[in-house]
């Protein structure tokens, strides 16, 4: 799925750990999983990773990464 990059990391910065950023790319069960352990904190490390991969991705034309 092709999403752009500055949207992807601003959700992945401010929602990761509710998973929005999931939701965002098209990834619906991994965004509920984060949605349903998000008082964990475990989503929010994962999220850091999300976004610490979509930052060092080169964009396309259009600004897109694909995740």
């Amino acid at each position: 799925m092709m999403v752009n990059k500055g949207m992807y990391i601003g959700l992945c910065l401010f929602l990761g750990g509710l998973g929005i950023h999931k939701f965002y790319s098209g990834k619906w069960f991994t965004g509920l999983l984060y949605a349903a352990f998000c008082w964990t904190w475990i989503p929010v490390v994962l999220a850091l990773f999300d976004l610490l991969g979509a930052m060092f991705k080169r964009p396309n034309s259009q600004g897109e990464i694909r995740v």
